[in-house]
């Protein structure tokens, strides 16, 4: 978390352990298979194999290896390892809105800053270059980074010792990412709820055309449920919310346009072949990473080759 020491910061200690234990092959698998689903022209020329699971509606006819598909008696696609070192741009908007509170008591950058750090503990184990860069109304900045993750931890908190009072900009920085040119690089970008709107999935359907992309999502509070705190504060204008709008009805309401706009992005992404990680906390936030990185594995080994695919048939283990 911004503002303690990464030792003292026990999620912090949970990434760092995350990085430096799990293998590089599990490593390269969860992020290889994570890169892979998306709608890319790139062809893999390396003969480590990924990712080999049974053809699904929305794959890539051109992806079938036909093969693999004669041996096994049904369409198989097959996602191949990069020949050569990936890279990662991880995107954080700093506009003032990322101060917002989260059910846990944290400010919604702190949370997305920690997100970032997990993709970095994977990527940086995997050789990959990483680009951090920031985003607000004043500017797009991409921020030098060289080093470990322990570095990258130095770099990103350094940066978020700032002041927070610039507007975000996030068609900015879905601009900026639109125009990376490495193709097929990982694209990580991280905001909370209120950033994207119906209007933005044009400009993440055309991300997701030609690269990988993860959004990190952070849930922040509802600021009319009386559960969270007595009294709350909007962020932009530093004026109290009124008494009177603060009700389960208002509440409500909030929370049911919430879910349909992260229900619509989810969906969008998803049929691009990208991914959405959504919490309210960096504690959370790790939890849905581990589980991601977990799916991701189970699926790159499930059709494996010599190994037996295995059917839950609703008994115990």
């Amino acid at each position: 978390m911004i503002g303690q020491t990464r030792s003292d910061d026990p999620i912090r200690r949970k990434i760092e352990t995350l990085g430096t234990t799990m293998s590089l092959p599990t490593v390269r698998k969860a992020l290889g298979v994570l890169e892979g689903a998306h709608a890319s022209n790139k062809r893999f020329g390396s003969d480590d194999v990924m990712d080999i699971h049974a053809y699904e509606p929305g794959d890539e006819a051109k992806r079938i290896d036909w093969k693999t598909s004669a041996r096994t008696g049904r369409p198989m696609v097959v996602l191949r390892e990069r020949p050569s070192t990936s890279k990662a741009w991880l995107l954080l908007d700093i506009g003032q809105e990322m101060t917002a509170a989260c059910p846990s008591g944290e400010q919604a950058y702190q949370v997305a800053a920690n997100a970032l750090c997990m993709f970095a503990a994977l990527s940086l184990r995997r050789s990959d270059e990483v680009s951090i860069v920031f985003g607000d109304s004043s500017a797009i900045t991409r921020v030098p980074f060289n080093g470990g993750l322990a570095q990258f931890e130095r770099t990103l908190d350094t940066a978020l010792r700032r002041d927070w009072n610039r507007p975000r900009n996030i068609d900015a920085l879905l601009e900026y990412a639109r125009s990376i040119r490495d193709r097929d690089a990982l694209i990580v970008l991280a905001t909370e709820e209120h950033a994207l709107e119906e209007r933005h999935l044009h400009d993440i359907k055309a991300i997701t055309r030609t690269h990988p992309m993860v959004l990190i999502d952070v849930a922040t509070i509802n600021p009319f449920d009386t559960s969270h705190a007595e009294s709350v504060i909007d962020g932009r204008n530093g004026r109290r919310v009124p008494a009177f709008l603060r009700n389960a009805r208002t509440a409500g309401q909030v929370r049911t346009h919430r879910e349909y706009l992260a229900a619509a992005i989810r969906r969008e992404l998803n049929r691009c072949g990208s991914t959405v990680i959504r919490s309210d906390s960096s504690e959370r936030m790790f939890h849905e990473f581990v589980h991601m990185v977990s799916v991701s594995v189970a699926r790159s080994t499930r059709y494996q080759p010599g190994i037996p695919s295995t059917s839950n048939t609703g008994g115990k283990a």
